[in-house]
């Protein structure tokens, strides 16, 4: 949650909410009902629970503190529904909730309404400071839940032995327009972007610099306080590692070769016999990758960033290539000063697009640039969207860091022990909800985020 003031006015962070909550019905609506029960992986939620859960937020950390008239919607839900805030109730085991099979689907949407309306008398009434910050938070909240619910979703068809495609023939249709809009193809038909796979460094200076939110807008409390780290001279790569990339340190034996991984990385390839990324499967016409528009096959792909792989593949493969991960701190040195725009969820695409150069982006005319691949570019480009990149530094707090208090004390802080952070967003992350302080993170083993590697050295 945000220490700084609500810089939203209540009509304003109105339109916000009413936005993230419409957009969360939006992603539901090419699911079944029998969709919305899955639960495939311990580490992922149904649907359903999706929903009901971001709800239960509001209700539980606005509308019950700050609507004096609100009444629950249902005596049991502020347990049922509740994630791991351990000082605000007890809750299920998270692996079982595929099998709240009540209440039922019509049950949780009106839920929903519910919650709407009392959250839209509670916004009429100008309410204080607080609570304008508890609805932020609420909405950033929400729309973490927005890209989780796709990642989730994408892992459940993935276990589906029909493998089914979230997007509908005509959806794929029109996004195909919206990526020729945003990533134009050269004159090689067969290729897009055969400029990127030119890899490229751009060097940094280093010294002394600021870290951390720096106290303009909304941030959650992992992200503060702003404090000063020295960082020695580095480079980052102009772009994210392609599939393409990727599949040559495969065929270059390297989930075979234990020199190149952290022991724990070790173990745990061999424990779940690792051979490629999440979602890539061998054929005997060689490899494809399940996406959220169905499966792909890996020469379509190769461009595209690799996503779906732990940090211990990240740091293997930086081995392999013979450079290392950024640490976090430089990739935000790095990105400070760049303007949030990417492959984000409001593209629509869903899935790793090819990295264009920034004179593509700016300028109207790519003949230059698809007879000059190698054109050095000014800052690294994918900085936000396409993957969460995966960083070697640990999720810790910074310098002075002070949870909330109470249960959204629980949200952030609890967490930062054996937790890797990853920086920039992804392909279904809200253009919103990221910025350049922003820090995920997740244990090294995970591979169901949309996560990929930046290399740096």
């Amino acid at each position: 949650m945000s220490t700084v003031t609500a810089i939203f006015t209540p009509s304003e962070l109105a339109a916000r909410f009413v936005s993230a909550r419409q957009r969360t019905l939006a992603l539901c609506e090419p699911l079944t009902a029998e969709d919305m029960m899955v639960q495939s992986t311990a580490e992922a939620s149904p649907a359903k629970w999706h929903l009901a859960h971001t709800a239960w937020f509001f209700e539980s950390f606005v509308l019950t503190e700050f609507l004096p008239s609100y009444r629950l919607y249902n005596q049991d839900y502020p347990w049922l529904f509740n994630s791991y805030y351990r000082s605000f109730a007890a809750f299920p085991e998270k692996r079982l909730r595929s099998s709240f099979s009540r209440p039922g689907l019509d049950n949780i949407l009106r839920y929903r309404g519910y919650v709407d309306a009392a959250m839209s008398e509670l916004l009429e009434r100008n309410p204080e400071t607080e609570a304008l910050k508890r609805i932020e938070l609420g909405v950033n909240h929400e729309e973490q839940h927005q890209e989780l619910l796709l990642t989730d979703i994408l892992h459940a068809f993935f276990t589906n032995p029909l493998r089914p495609a979230y997007r509908d023939k005509k959806t794929e249709t029109e996004m195909a327009e919206v990526e020729d809009s945003h990533f134009p193809k050269s004159k090689d038909r067969e290729r897009d972007h055969p400029w990127a796979r030119e890899l490229g460094f751009l060097e940094f200076e280093g010294g002394l610099r600021k870290a951390g939110h720096d106290g303009e807008g909304f941030c959650f409390d992992n992200e503060q306080p702003r404090h000063r780290v020295w960082l020695e001279p580095f480079a980052l790569a102009t772009r994210l590692v392609t599939c393409g990339e990727f599949a040559a340190f495969i065929a270059d034996g390297g989930y075979n070769r234990p020199e190149l991984w952290l022991s724990a990385g070790w173990d745990t390839v061999t424990a779940n016999g690792w051979r490629a990324p999440l979602y890539w499967t061998e054929s005997e016409g060689g490899w494809s990758l399940f996406t959220l528009h169905g499966e792909q096959p890996l020469k379509l792909m190769e461009d595209c960033p690799v996503s779906h792989v732990s940090f211990f593949e990240a740091d293997a493969y930086a081995r392999w290539a013979g450079h290392r991960l950024a640490t976090e701190f430089e990739w935000e040195a790095a990105a400070e000063e760049q303007p949030v725009a990417g492959n984000l969820l409001d593209s629509g695409r869903l899935c790793p697009a090819p990295a264009p150069t920034e004179e593509l982006l700016q300028n109207e005319d790519t003949a230059e640039l698809a007879e000059n691949p190698a054109k050095q570019v000014e800052s690294p480009t994918q900085l936000f969207g396409d993957c969460w990149e995966w960083t070697a530094s640990a999720y810790l707090g910074y310098p002075g860091f002070k949870p909330l208090a109470g249960s959204l004390g629980e949200y952030n802080g609890k967490f930062m022990s054996g937790q890797m952070v990853l920086r920039g967003g992804s392909c279904v992350t809200p253009t919103a909800h990221i910025r350049a302080s922003y820090r995920n993170f997740f244990a090294p083993e995970t591979r169901w985020q949309f996560s990929g590697i930046r290399l740096a050295r």
